[in-house]
């Protein structure tokens, strides 16, 4: 099992999050337990190949 960060904030009586290294891909839930299970199926949403033009996000060393 991997570990992803994910970022989220609450607004009024909803969760909202996203993972770190898929920020256009936002997701909510009404508790922070319903927020994660749906971060969840995003994941594999977007990991599935069913979503196209995924947008991630990447790291470069420069010298």
């Amino acid at each position: 099992m991997e570990a992803k960060k994910f970022i989220y904030y609450q607004e009024e009586d909803m969760f909202v999050g996203w993972f770190e290294e898929y920020p256009d891909y936002r997701t909510q839930g009404e508790t922070i337990e319903e927020l994660k299970e749906n971060l969840m199926d995003i994941y594999h949403d977007l990991n599935s190949g069913h979503i196209s033009c995924v947008h991630r996000v990447g790291e470069l060393l420069v010298a």
